[in-house]
C-alpha cells in the first residue's frame, strides 16, 4: 500500500514552503526610515503604495529648474558575483550602493540627472537584519547619487537560492535635456580623456577574483602587506564602487552653452578598451598613457597570485580609472579645476586620434 503523506491531516501553510511572510513584513517596517532619507521634493507620499511617484516637470517655486523637452534614461543592472563574497564574509551593508553605483554611474554617461531607484532582492530565506543591512546600503548609495529610493521588492526562493545565497538588483530612472543629452558624434580628433579614480575593484570580474582567491589559497580574512592597507583581503574586495553622479551632474550643469564634454564612459566589464571604445565613432581611436596614473594595490595583487597577463587585466578590470570623460583640449585644463573643486582627483589620461576602428590602446 501506498504511504500516506507526512502532512496528512495538517494544512500547509506558505511558511511550510520556505517563504516567512512576517518576516517581509517587519523588513518593510524597518526599512522605511532608510527610504524616506532618500526623499526630495520629488516625491510624492503614498504610504502603503503599489508603485512610487517622482514629479518630473514640476513647479519653479519648488525646484530650479523645468526641463523643456526632458527624455527620460533608464537603466538596470546588479553586482554580479561579488555578492557571494558578501555572504562568505557575513558583510552585507556595502553591496546596496554597489547596486546603485552600477546602475547610476551608466546613466550620467548618457549625461542624465538620476531621478528614482527601485531595488530588487531575491533570497533563500529572509532574515530581516539582513535584509534591512542590504537595502540601508542602497539607501546610502542613493544618497550619494541624489536620487530617490521609491519602493522594490524582496522575494524568497527557497527552490532557487541556496541557504546564504542571495542576489540584488537595481533600476535607475533619470531625465536629461533632449539637447544636452551625450552624443558619441560630437567626439573629434584632439579631444582629450580625463580619468577619475576607482576606489578599487567595484563590482566588474568577481568570479575571476574569486577563482584567484581559491586557487592561491588566499585568506580573506588576513592583512596582506602587499595591499597596503589596514584592511583584510576581503575588507578590500568589497570596497563600494565609486559614485561619480553628483560631480558629473555638478560639471555638466556649469557648462550651459557651449557643449565642452564631448563623451563619457563608466569603466565596467571589459575595461577600458571595452568602454572608452563605446563612446568614440568608427572612425575614431583613443590612446591612454598608463603610466599617467597609479593603480591600487589590489591589481598588481591579484595580477600576481592569479598569473595573469596584463591583456586579461586590462581586458577584466577597471586597473584604476573608473569613470572618463572626453573633452574639448581647450577646456580641459577648467574640466579638471571643477572636478578637483567637486572633491574629484581628475587625471589628464590619453587623448583622441584619427583611427579607423573606434578602438582603444592603452600603452
Amino acid at each position: 500500500m501506498p504511504s500516506k503523506p507526512s502532512n496528512a491531516g495538517k494544512p500547509l501553510t506558505y511558511a511550510d514552503s520556505g517563504v516567512d511572510i512576517e518576516a517581509g513584513d517587519t523588513m518593510v517596517g524597518m526599512i522605511q526610515g532608510l527610504m524616506r532619507r532618500t526623499h526630495g521634493p520629488r516625491v510624492i507620499d503614498r504610504p502603503g503604495g503599489f508603485a512610487g511617484l517622482v514629479r518630473l516637470d514640476y513647479n519653479e517655486k519648488l525646484f530650479r529648474r523645468n526641463y523643456k523637452e526632458p527624455v527620460l534614461v533608464a537603466c538596470t543592472d546588479g553586482v554580479g558575483t561579488k555578492v557571494k563574497l558578501a555572504s562568505q564574509l557575513g558583510v552585507y551593508d556595502t553591496v546596496g550602493i554597489d547596486c546603485v553605483a552600477m546602475c547610476v554611474n551608466d546613466m550620467i554617461v548618457e549625461g542624465a540627472e538620476p531621478l528614482m531607484f527601485l531595488d530588487y532582492l531575491a533570497v533563500n530565506r529572509l532574515d530581516p537584519q539582513v535584509g534591512t543591512a542590504i537595502v540601508k546600503g542602497v539607501a546610502d548609495g542613493c544618497r550619494l547619487a541624489g536620487c530617490a529610493l521609491i519602493g522594490g521588492e524582496t522575494a524568497e526562493m527557497p527552490d532557487v537560492y541556496s541557504e546564504g545565497d542571495f542576489d540584488i538588483a537595481g533600476f535607475a530612472v533619470g531625465v536629461v535635456e533632449l539637447d544636452r543629452a551625450i552624443d558619441t558624434s560630437r567626439v573629434e580628433a584632439g579631444d582629450v580623456v580625463i580619468g577619475l579614480p576607482s576606489s578599487g575593484v567595484h563590482s566588474n570580474g568577481f568570479s575571476l577574483v574569486r577563482k584567484i582567491v581559491s586557487s592561491a589559497g588566499l585568506d580573506l580574512n588576513k592583512v596582506y602587506t602587499e595591499l597596503d592597507a589596514q584592511q583584510t583581503l576581503g575588507e578590500v574586495l568589497l570596497t563600494p564602487t565609486r559614485i561619480y553622479t553628483r560631480a558629473i551632474v555638478r560639471l555638466l550643469r556649469r557648462y550651459t552653452v557651449k557643449k565642452v564634454v564631448s563623451g563619457m564612459a563608466h569603466i565596467t566589464g571589459g575595461g577600458l578598451p571595452g568602454n572608452v571604445c563605446r563612446a568614440l565613432p568608427n572612425d575614431l581611436d583613443a590612446v591612454l598613457d598608463s603610466s599617467k596614473w597609479t593603480s591600487p594595490p589590489v591589481f598588481a595583487f591579484l595580477q600576481k597570485h592569479g598569473r595573469i597577463e596584463r591583456g586579461e587585466m586590462l581586458n577584466v578590470f577597471n586597473m584604476g580609472i573608473g569613470y572618463v570623460l572626453i573633452v574639448r583640449p581647450s577646456f580641459a585644463n577648467s574640466v579638471m579645476k571643477h572636478l578637483t573643486r567637486l572633491r574629484e582627483d581628475p587625471i589628464l589620461i590619453g587623448e583622441i586620434v584619427k583611427g579607423g576602428s573606434g578602438v582603444v590602446r592603452v600603452e
